[in-house]
């Protein structure tokens, strides 16, 4: 049977010798790759690490983070990427609920691991070691280069579960999506069937412990034996050097870096003729970006992806020609092996131009929320994930999301979807960033608000956006209050509402 593991290892029989992994000056071909995985599955082996233990790994972006989560695999674990910013009351929770009896960390991490230990303990007994040569902790790399480069005698397979994905959390306290060999490498499949290919250069820039950058580029790029040049962290200037240097053929951005790296005045004088196919997606682009990418480079073809994470990550997406004609649009087509439906409450197809709920159905789907059986059965119905987010169709298939279910202004008893408004002002050329959100109002029951980040060095009133946006959208969806602030965003660029209404607004 096909695990995540052993798609490695063939890789590995197939072409030993090709470069696999680049990080800084570490270079390491299939083979090697291979060799350390099993040495360090030999060490969370002589750990007590067996077949369902969960595996939980806290760092950003490096080597060592593939090494090990790969080694987990050979075990038949579970492993549980952590997001590297975690606080350490919610550090606390995600090891509390995910049951990790190791925790791996990666530089910088040992702060918040101190605090994490002065909350109340969780009931199963923690391990912690690093990723690096740390004093102060044990060694993973270091215990493992003691142990065999041999396979570990442990059968693993395809319907074992692999990984437990949590949730941004962008409305509150985060739940784990849990996924099989099987699901993960259908996704794989299905990110390859948009072009992808052996021979590809990728470069892995966003967080890796978010699903889009770990299971569609990271497992789906190893899976089918492509080299990978892994980025500890994000810097435009930085990101456009390696994607000339490594001749880098595929990349993946969130809408932050392509809007950042657009900035640089050099970027259309650069030699990117290697670099074929560029990803986007993990939170919504501004129209008015999109479009100045496809103008800029107008030789890589851009691919528009949503999907989220308890599809893993699966969902929808826009061809190169399809987000050069509609920049406006989320996405037009099913990502392969996948099914979408847009519904009405009652579940029906909803007719062009009428919003509904958009609903997925594949091979990816999570099995389930780990440890949390209600959420489950509100999530996965009749074989169908209801995604939350609200979409229209449109005559021409275009789907085009408009909000998430539970972001919805309803404000005198009519509907304000706030992504509509957002990429209003996005263009608005003295804002930098904008989230709308709605506030209790008491004869409207709601009225819309806009956070705005100016351009730094401008100003923004509520006089000067309700005039910007009356040209685009009706009266009623106009701001009546604006508040300048930061907008918080997570990793991947999403935008944390829940956060906004209780620390700017009220």
């Amino acid at each position: 049977m096909a695990t995540l593991g052993g798609q490695l290892a063939r890789a590995a029989f197939s072409h030993p010798d090709k470069t696999a992994l680049t990080f800084g000056d570490s270079v390491r071909s299939y083979r090697q790759v291979d060799d350390e995985v099993n040495q360090h599955a030999h060490a969370l082996a002589a750990l007590g690490v067996s077949r369902g233990d969960r595996v939980a790994l806290m760092s950003g972006n490096s080597d060592a983070f593939i090494l090990a989560m790969y080694a987990v695999f050979r075990l038949g674990a579970i492993f549980v990427p952590l997001n590297p910013r975690a606080a350490a009351h919610e550090l606390r929770h995600l090891i509390a609920d995910s049951g990790a009896t190791v925790l791996l960390l990666g530089p910088g991490m040992n702060d918040v691991v101190h605090r994490f230990t002065e909350l109340e303990p969780v009931e199963q007994q923690l391990q912690v070691l690093a990723l690096y040569d740390d004093a102060e902790l044990p060694s993973l790399p270091a215990l493992a280069a003691d142990h065999p480069v041999t396979a570990p005698d442990v059968e693993v397979a395809e319907d074992d579960d692999c990984m437990i994905i949590y949730t941004s959390g962008t409305t509150g306290l985060a739940k784990g999506a849990l996924f099989d060999h099987h699901r993960l490498l259908w996704v794989g499949h299905s990110i390859a069937s948009l072009g992808m290919t052996t021979s590809d250069r990728h470069l892995h820039v966003a967080p890796m412990y978010h699903c889009a950058q770990l299971v569609l580029y990271v497992l789906g790029g190893f899976s089918m034996g492509a080299s990978h040049v892994v980025m500890p962290a994000f810097d435009p200037r930085e990101v456009a050097d390696a994607l000339e240097r490594h001749a880098i053929t595929v990349f993946l951005g969130v809408p932050t870096m392509y809007q950042l790296m657009l900035q640089l005045p050099d970027l259309a004088e650069r030699d990117f003729s290697a670099w074929r196919i560029g990803f986007f997606g993990a939170a919504p682009m501004p129209p008015s970006a999109v479009a100045k990418l496809v103008s800029t480079l107008p030789e890589v073809d851009f691919f528009q992806l949503c999907g989220q994470t308890e599809g893993g990550p699966t969902g929808i997406y826009s061809t190169p020609d399809d987000v050069r004609a509609r920049p406006d649009a989320t996405g037009r087509w099913a990502i392969p092996n996948t099914q979408v439906r847009v519904v009405d409450p009652e579940g029906n197809d909803v007719a062009p131009g009428v919003p509904g709920e958009i609903l997925l159905s594949g091979e990816t789907i999570m099995k389930s929320y780990w440890n949390n059986p209600g959420a489950t059965a509100d999530t996965l119905r009749d074989g169908w994930l209801h995604s939350g987010d609200i979409a229209v169709v449109d005559e021409d298939g275009y789907i085009t999301i408009v909000d998430r279910l539970k972001d919805m202004i309803i404000t005198g008893g009519r509907n304000v979807y706030s992504v509509e408004v957002e990429n209003v002002l996005a263009a608005h050329p003295d804002i930098a960033d904008v989230a709308v959100i709605g506030q209790a109002h008491e004869t409207f029951g709601e009225t819309v608000t806009a956070v705005v980040t100016p351009v730094a060095g401008k100003e923004v009133t509520l006089e000067d956006l309700r005039a910007f946006a009356a040209e685009h959208v009706s009266d009623y969806k106009l701001p009546r209050t604006l508040v300048i602030a930061d907008i918080p965003r997570n990793p991947s660029g999403k935008i944390l509402k829940h956060v906004i209404r209780k620390t700017l607004v009220g």
